[in-house]
């Protein structure tokens, strides 16, 4: 019986941190005088763009996320109490932010996750809403090998996460009676992740319960925080406050 753990990559395996630091470098001195935060706008703008991008595909109009992410920037100024967002900033400036999300680089503990998995005979894959060649160069640029053949994207199905069309091809291609995990760092994602195969129960003790033909969930709380457990039905199987942790609790 084969193991295997389906990734998301932005926001779990990497952190924005590269994103935010390049609008600080471009508009945060800008941002500051009106009493922005440069993380906080960068924050505000991806969560539009996410709104809109997730709007758009359940309405049957799917685009591609950094297209939308373009489009908003200018509403996202406006909305955080920019009087005349494009007095504000140019369309250079907005596509130089933007450019940030091609530099962001692994989470802590990332390299050392995907390791301890794959010492451990689980195969690693990655589903994600970006385009596979801006993902690809993440790893890359963090010293791990993680062949093409492990990117999912749910652009090429034309639908978004967390829709659960998103998420069964990639758990359809791997073994009936194999192991399989969902792990995100975002409770939305690995909740609605598990929903393609059947619950399983959350052993304290003995390690994550383990059956066959269920997708099961992972959640780490390096980046949201706060898990918010009361809107997205309770506990996963395994709960982890690192990747590192995370991985050690899947291979129990």
């Amino acid at each position: 019986m084969a193991k295997h753990v389906v990734f998301d990559i932005v926001g779990t395996l990497v952190s924005f941190e590269a994103f935010y630091n390049r609008i600080d470098e471009t508009i945060g001195e800008k941002l500051r005088a009106n009493g922005i935060p440069a993380q906080l706008f960068g924050a505000f703008w991806m969560t539009s763009a996410e709104l809109e991008f997730t709007f758009l595909s359940i309405s049957s109009r799917h685009r591609s996320y950094k297209d939308v992410m373009k489009a908003v920037f200018y509403r996202s100024l406006g909305f955080a109490g920019i009087k005349d967002p494009r007095a504000f900033a140019t369309d250079e400036e907005r596509d130089k932010c933007q450019e940030g999300y091609s530099l962001l680089a692994l989470r802590e503990g990332a390299k050392e996750c995907i390791e301890i998995l794959r010492k451990n005979d689980f195969q690693v894959w990655c589903l994600t809403t970006a385009d596979i060649a801006r993902v690809q160069g993440y790893f890359q640029r963090g010293g791990v090998d993680m062949p093409a053949d492990a990117f999912v994207s749910c652009d090429s199905q034309g639908v978004a996460k967390p829709a659960l069309a998103a998420y069964k091809p990639i758990f359809e291609k791997l073994g009936k009676e194999d192991q399989k995990w969902f792990a995100a760092a975002h409770m939305w994602d690995v909740s609605a992740a598990r929903q393609v195969g059947f619950k399983v129960d959350i052993s304290q003790f003995n390690g994550p319960q383990f059956h066959a033909n269920s997708a099961q969930g992972a959640y780490c709380s390096a980046y949201e925080k706060e898990d918010c457990l009361e809107i997205f039905g309770g506990e996963m199987e395994v709960m982890a406050d690192t990747l590192v942790e995370m991985a050690q609790k899947l291979v129990q």
